[in-house]
């Protein structure tokens, strides 16, 4: 009796020695709908642990049996870490656990406590700067996927309630927002928008830049432009009769008549001429028969 209580206690301490604690602190990281869901490592010594993440949202809970998926891209992974963003694909609540293992030996699933809503993610504010180039207004944004907007809002210094507002929905790179006219400053600032949650950032800090150049170079450049205003008033006119002129010429051509036809003297002398010259007549013998004659 005493040599098989041994042989049972044995294998207890055996069995809790093998056995791998579930992993702790699981929590998740959101900002601008990234996702990544962390743990607490696991450490067994001389051993790599690798870890393994599910999820089940809400169809698989309330439809599929309350079954749960596994995340390809978080299987047998080495890091406390896994980004979840691709998973996470409608804004419904998420249950996420993770799995230690070591060769053989795997943990008890570890849980999220409670439930993750992508709803909550942290907005923050774009990156931007703004450029006077020349007396062109920019602002270069950052790039942040293609779930994001960008409410940009603009306004020449002191004149706030004269506020204009762009919306972006793609970013290229540098985009034009106004003509700035020399002297005052023009302040922008700018948020971002998220239409799959409804939710917007707060602004980012105001930026205000001056056109670059003086005030008298304005003024030439107006006058340049005023001058060549004038000047295509005046040579419009000239333009357009010298080219209905070559028009003429090319499509309608004078006529010119051959010598044979020109006229040496006035028609009114030649009527004169014609009238004035005699009728000539020829005289005519006519030479009768005999029979005629008695006849007659």
């Amino acid at each position: 009796f005493i040599h098989l209580f041994s042989f049972f206690f044995f294998l207890g301490i055996l069995g809790e020695d093998t056995s791998l604690p579930a992993p702790q602190n699981i929590s998740i990281l959101s900002t601008n709908m990234k996702h990544f869901l962390t743990w607490s490592p696991v450490i067994v010594q001389g051993e790599t642990v690798r870890y393994s993440v599910e999820f089940q949202g809400e169809y698989e809970r309330d439809y599929a049996n309350e079954s749960w998926i596994p995340i390809c891209e978080c299987s047998l992974i080495t890091a406390t870490v896994c980004n979840i963003t691709e998973d996470i694909s409608a804004t419904v609540a998420y249950n996420l656990r993770v799995r230690a293992d070591v060769g053989a030996r795997r943990s008890e699933w570890g849980t999220l406590k409670g439930f993750f809503n992508r709803i909550t993610t942290s907005l923050t504010p774009p990156v931007m700067k703004v450029i006077a180039a020349g007396y062109h207004l920019l602002v270069e944004l950052e790039d942040m996927g293609p779930a994001f907007q960008f409410c940009v809002l603009y306004w020449k210094k002191g004149q706030e309630s004269r506020m204009q507002q762009k919306v972006m929905k793609e970013i290229s790179s540098v985009v034009h927002l106004d003509t700035m006219e020399a002297g005052p400053d023009y302040c922008v600032k700018a948020q971002t928008y998220v239409e799959a949650i409804n939710r917007s950032s707060s602004f980012s800090q105001i930026q205000c830049v001056r056109a670059q150049g003086s005030r008298s170079m304005w003024l030439v450049t107006a006058l340049i432009s005023s001058a060549g205003f004038a000047v295509a008033a005046l040579t419009l006119p000239f333009l357009t009769w010298k080219t209905s002129k070559i028009f003429q010429y090319s499509f309608c051509p004078v006529a010119v008549l051959p010598d044979t036809l020109t006229l040496s003297e006035p028609p009114t002398q030649l009527i004169l001429c014609d009238s004035e010259e005699a009728e000539q007549c020829d005289l005519m013998v006519c030479v009768m028969p005999s029979e005629e004659v008695l006849r007659l």
